[in-house]
């Protein structure tokens, strides 16, 4: 193992969820008078915590989004989990592989600790993440693109940015994990490689992630 850290996101890494979330989100800015479709909902948003929606929505219109914004987003967001969330496939087993092997992980997202609490229960993945290994943005004061959150991650972690590895799909937490200082391999599931082009590698398939892991740093 070349790491003594492995940093996964969540959504679209661990969790199936961008196209749910992406989808619910596109309708209901839609709703609210700010037409968004679900390509323009991956392009500006995926990978970003909250407050970047309310902020592009206000840069862009000059309006501000209901108070109650995010609590009828993440209600919306938490039943279709219920009736649709899927392991991103191979997830389980990199997870399974990395705690027999005694090698440090844990989870670093721009959504919430209910959100990622609510996505690891339903998907089975809550078995792998006790909380000491779940960071989110809510922990620090900016989510991705910014550093903080993976920097902190690793100070908690006790483990030095430099031997940390983040596992991302989108471009912003790509941005993020460059700017920690961090390696970063972009998983291009659902994500175009041509846009995460800064990662230090690319793979398309988490049951890839496992051998990647053994092999020697890039």
């Amino acid at each position: 193992m070349r790491y003594d850290l492995v940093i996964f996101d969540n959504d679209g890494v661990l969790v199936d969820s961008e196209p749910i979330s992406n989808r619910l989100l596109a309708a209901h800015l839609t709703e609210l008078g700010h037409p968004t479709s679900y390509d323009d909902s991956i392009r500006d948003y995926m990978g970003s915590a909250m407050h970047r929606v309310h902020d592009l929505v206000e840069e862009r219109t000059g309006q501000r989004l209901p108070a109650d914004f995010d609590d009828v987003f993440h209600a919306r967001v938490f039943a279709a989990f219920e009736r649709e969330l899927k392991p991103v496939v191979g997830a389980a087993d990199v997870l399974e592989k990395l705690a027999a092997d005694g090698v440090p992980y844990c989870v670093a997202s721009s959504g919430s600790h209910e959100r990622i609490r609510v996505g690891h229960r339903i998907t089975g993945l809550d078995r792998w993440f006790d909380d000491e290994r779940v960071f989110s943005s809510q922990d620090v004061g900016r989510g991705k693109p910014a550093p903080d959150l993976f920097l902190y991650a690793a100070e908690r972690m006790g483990v030095a940015r430099e031997r940390c590895l983040v596992v991302e799909d989108s471009p912003l937490g790509v941005q993020a994990a460059v700017a920690a200082g961090m390696d970063v391999y972009g998983f291009t599931a659902m994500t175009p490689a041509g846009k995460l082009t800064a990662a230090t590698r690319l793979f398309g398939d988490m049951r890839e992630l496992a051998a990647l892991l053994s092999g020697p740093r890039s």
